[in-house]
């Protein structure tokens, strides 16, 4: 991934990954199976897991622990009402500002 791809993915990723749990909940290496499966090769689970604590952190996320088949139990994060309220204006946000580069983007043309 390019400097500018790395960058403009800092401010999204939480957004993205919101987006992910939007369909079902999953644990943190799931998360980074999902997001990798949805075009995104070079996420690193580190970062995954840094993104899972802070949408934590901001109770976006409700979060259950359940038994694993190797190891300790594994924490599931879902979706709850804030981060469905988050992700909302999230999706706003993004379009207002696709919208607009796509007119920046004509109007140089």
């Amino acid at each position: 991934m390019g400097k500018q791809m790395t960058e403009m993915l800092k401010g999204t990723l939480e957004g993205i990954v919101l987006a992910i749990l939007a369909g079902d909940p999953a644990y943190g290496y799931e998360i980074t199976t999902r997001l990798r499966s949805k075009g995104f090769p070079d996420i690193a689970e580190g970062t995954v897991y840094a993104i899972l604590v802070r949408i934590e952190q901001k109770g976006l996320v409700t979060v259950e622990k359940r038994p694993s088949e190797k190891g300790p139990p594994r924490k599931v994060y879902s979706l709850n009402a804030q981060g469905e309220e988050y992700l909302n204006e999230f999706y706003q946000t993004w379009g207002f500002l696709s919208e607009r580069l796509d007119q920046l983007r004509e109007e140089g043309k």
